[in-house]
């Protein structure tokens, strides 16, 4: 059973990551809510943002070229 304090720090966290969504809508990132969800958890656990930025970009850019090769452009 949860206490009142659970869901408040529940509620908490939807509403940061709804507000963190918004500013990537803003922002066009591509991150949807569950994504940025995985980053946040990441980035509190330790690793370094920018390093994470890079890892994104650098997937998105193999993912990219699997889909020409897949394409067979």
């Amino acid at each position: 059973m949860s206490s009142a304090s659970d869901e408040a720090r529940l509620e908490n966290a939807r509403e940061t990551i709804d507000t963190l969504h918004d500013l990537s809508q803003l922002l066009q990132t591509g991150l949807d809510k569950q994504t940025l969800s995985i980053c946040v958890g990441m980035i509190e656990a330790g690793a370094n943002p920018d390093t994470l930025a890079a890892v994104i970009k650098e997937l998105r850019r193999e993912g990219q070229g699997l889909q020409l090769e897949q394409s067979g452009v």
